[in-house]
């Protein structure tokens, strides 16, 4: 019997509102909501939204008041970091009892890399019970001929099933379906392919390479052809994943005007991400800072250093070289320091 090489994407399902869930099993059911202190009378944002509250039109990235406003019953939640990694460490660990590859890329998903005789969905299942029966967790998989067909592939499969998305059905699946259905393609992508007559993914993988890198230029447009059909990269390694930043942000409860106390909250976020740097271990190559303006405007500058370094005072120097870039006679609600490592 010949054996095949397969890619299976395993994704947690509603991560962080199900480690919430069981912990506080009396919520189960219930349209959970987590973000911020988990206060949505104060600033902040959704982490992430259980099943039930994405029912109302909650989803990450919308402000806590939006979020209450769109679904009162909802029970809010501060997020605990902590809690999410060291369940995200025992699903890892389970995945790693099977006799596969597995290359973490998140906290609640890792690509599973196997060769077997048996079909894919056997595995599947299997995998999917021992996270269950393990951490409580529920997970869908993906499984594909390489890691685009395989990750586009969970989204069929949520919540908690499994789906095979190969060469042999990708034109019947996928070709109708909208370019922003592609895992690489956001909405303002979508939005310029349509003003090219580009609606589909098929439509996509007919269009002249050249004419994708007229438009956006020479690396990216072909790429975006390449994921129309496709293709992807099959090699999964069990490379640990690492974080490719640290940051730190704050949401201010009053608008801040203050150039100073702008400032000073600059150099406490410096403070707080040399430190993450440092217990990384890896040194940070790039300095960021992020502002949102009032109502809601974000604006994200950058500086690489001139060297890498774990240094809080370089640290620092760059974050507030950076903060000078900004307008800051602007109503801000929000400021952020990145390292990039």
């Amino acid at each position: 019997m010949s054996t095949t090489d397969w890619v299976l994407h395993v994704d947690i399902d509603q991560f962080i509102a199900a480690v919430e869930v069981a912990r506080r099993p009396e919520l189960r059911g219930r349209p959970v909501v987590v973000g911020g202190a988990g206060d949505p009378t104060l600033r902040g944002v959704v982490a992430t939204a259980s099943y039930e509250a994405r029912e109302y039109g909650v989803h990450s990235g919308m402000p806590l008041r939006t979020a209450a406003k769109r679904c009162p019953d909802a029970v809010f939640l501060p997020s605990d970091p902590p809690a999410y990694e060291e369940v995200s460490e025992q699903v890892m660990a389970t995945l790693r009892t099977f006799p596969v590859v597995v290359e973490v890329i998140g906290w609640d998903e890792a690509f599973v890399g196997t060769h077997l005789t048996d079909p894919p969905e056997e595995l599947a299942a299997d995998i999917r019970a021992a996270v269950t029966a393990e951490t409580g967790m529920s997970c869908s998989v993906g499984i594909g001929d390489n890691k685009l067909r395989a990750k586009i592939a969970t989204g069929f499969a949520k919540p908690a099933g499994v789906y095979r998305l190969t060469k042999e059905n990708w034109v019947a699946v996928m070709g109708p379906r909208p370019t922003a259905a592609l895992w690489g393609i956001g909405p303002r992508t979508s939005a310029k392919l349509a003003d090219l007559n580009v609606a589909t993914v098929a439509d996509l993988a007919r269009t002249d390479p050249d004419v994708l890198a007229d438009r956006f230029g020479p690396r990216m447009g072909p790429w975006y052809r390449q994921l129309a059909v496709g293709a992807g990269d099959t090699e999964v390694t069990a490379t640990p994943w690492a974080a490719k930043s640290r940051s730190r942000e704050v949401t201010f409860q009053e608008n801040v005007t203050d150039p100073e106390l702008l400032r000073e909250q600059v150099i406490e976020l410096a403070a707080r991400v040399a430190a993450d740097v440092l217990a990384e271990g890896r040194p940070a190559a790039r300095i960021a800072v992020k502002i949102r303006y009032a109502p809601f405007t974000t604006r994200t500058r950058s500086m690489t250093l001139p060297e890498p370094t774990s240094g809080a005072e370089d640290i620092t120097e760059a974050a507030l070289a950076v903060l000078a870039w900004f307008d800051q006679t602007r109503a801000v609600r929000l400021v952020g320091v990145r390292a990039e490592l």
